[in-house]
């Protein structure tokens, strides 16, 4: 980046909202995890929506390339720069507006995820995405990325639950539509396009975000199946027993709860005998105490049919929330065992057990030390598949083996009508896969990032390369 593209930046811009700081920058030229180091010349922090409009004109016009950066909690290397400006959201983080009766709240895109869920719930109501990175992810990450979560079941991705949105366009030109319309049918829903495209083809600013009436009551439970098929098929039951007021329905093996009890202070296994598969089922309603109710007639009928083994159901918030700590603790459990090779895939629910099964015996036959960890949430078809070192200490060595595996899964999924990418996103890792596997998509979100986008400034080496 030349001197004068750093003066016309630093210059158009309030000494606040910009940093040329190496301590300041050092983070957001690292993800969270620790996995990629990048670098980055310029810290941009706009405190506005003009301010990230006046940026985006200059390095459109000076074809300086940009990295748009929310919370930095994404997993696939599209929020760690290499030399491109980055903009961070962070001083953009106000909640705008809460309407609660046309359930809907407005907030900036550096507004952190769990202030959303509080400032909802201040409004008696709820806002439902859900997921660990939930205190520190920002809503206009999430959004670039799709996020998933543990309540897509019941309330979708990210996608559904935006109703409007403000972006910058390279150039600096303005799309907004805040006004969290349900019907609106005048033509292409434009904001759609900026959900999921990793921040390519401009800056997401703010957005009105879906909200939800809270349930007057909630229940956990845990029950142990035989395998991921009598999980489908538990979920078939508790859909049908509860008139679908099934809001998680999350698969646990054995291992990954060994894990989490083995590294996790505190953490111990839910049931005797340590079953060799878990599901952790939460079911809400809107009358009080009603959920418990639910719970305990679904759980009655799977018993009778021989779904379920073993089950307990959680009698306070506080043993839900030790329950959903199991879950949520699998990934630093794993993590504290060794380096693993992860994969993010989904399939149709209806083909999720055969797929594991497949993709189980693919990789101990690829890999004799191979231990398989696979877990996520069975209502959407989303499977975390992952492949760890048998022995604890795993590192580079186990992960560079366990490459060419990562190819043979994808054409499993592939087979099964899945999706490489269920809720993480491309970002760079798995860039070549997809250009591989969907050219005549790519050829297409291509064509409108050269309309969008025409320089190529927006996340360049992200997604589409």
């Amino acid at each position: 980046m030349n001197t004068d593209a750093l003066d016309a930046l630093t210059s158009a811009l309030p000494p606040a909202s910009w940093s040329l700081d190496p301590d300041e920058i050092a983070p957001h030229a690292r993800d969270w995890r620790g996995r990629f180091q990048g670098s980055a010349p310029l810290l941009l922090k706009p405190a506005s929506t003009a301010e990230v409009a006046r940026i985006l004109d200059i390095c459109h016009a000076r074809r300086i390339a940009v990295l748009p950066q929310g919370g930095n909690t994404g997993l696939v290397g599209g929020s760690t720069p290499l030399g491109e400006v980055v903009i961070s959201m962070k001083r953009m983080n106000a909640v705008r507006a809460v309407d609660p009766a046309n359930d809907s709240l407005t907030c900036e895109a550096g507004a952190i995820l769990e202030t959303v869920q509080t400032a909802a719930q201040a409004a008696g109501r709820l806002f439902p995405l859900s997921l660990g990175a939930q205190g520190s992810a920002m809503i206009g990450g999430l959004i670039s990325t799709n996020a998933g979560g543990v309540h897509v079941l019941r309330y979708g991705m990210m996608r559904e639950l935006v109703l409007g949105l403000e972006a910058v366009l390279p150039g600096g030109q303005l799309l907004s539509d805040l006004a969290g319309l349900r019907k609106d049918n005048t033509g292409y829903d434009l904001k759609q396009l900026f959900i999921g495209a990793e921040g390519t083809l401009g800056v997401v600013t703010a957005a009105t975000l879906k909200l939800f009436a809270r349930p007057a009551s909630t229940c956990v439970a845990i029950a142990a199946v035989a395998d991921p098929a009598g999980a489908v098929d538990l979920l078939s039951l508790v859909k049908e027993s509860t008139g679908g007021a099934v809001c998680a329905f999350e698969l646990m093996p054995r291992i990954g709860l060994d894990l989490v009890v083995a590294h996790v202070p505190g953490a111990r296994h839910p049931l005797a005998g340590e079953p060799d598969w878990c599901v952790l089922i939460e079911v809400t309603s809107g009358e009080p105490d009603r959920a418990a109710v639910l719970m305990e007639r679904a759980l009655e009928a799977a018993f009778e049919r021989g779904l379920v083994s073993d089950a307990v159901i959680a009698q306070s918030q506080a043993q839900a929330a030790e329950f959903w700590r199991l879950r949520e603790s699998i990934p630093e459990g794993e993590k504290a065992h060794g380096k693993a090779a992860k994969h993010d895939v989904s399939v149709p629910v209806s083909r999720m057990a055969a797929f594991m099964g497949e993709a189980a015996a693919l990789a101990e036959s690829a890999l004799d030390d191979a231990l398989v960890i696979a877990f996520g949430h069975v209502g959407d078809g989303n499977v975390h598949f992952n492949i760890a070192r048998r022995a604890p200490g795993g590192g580079e060595e186990f992960l560079a083996r366990a490459a060419p595996v990562t190819a043979q899964l994808y054409d499993l999924v592939d087979r099964h009508h899945g999706s490489i990418s269920a809720e993480h996103g491309i970002g760079t890792i798995k860039q070549a896969e997809f250009l591989q596997r969907k050219p005549a998509e790519a050829g297409l979100m291509r064509a409108i990032k050269g309309v969008l986008d025409p320089h190529s400034i927006m996340n360049p080496r992200v997604l589409l390369g």
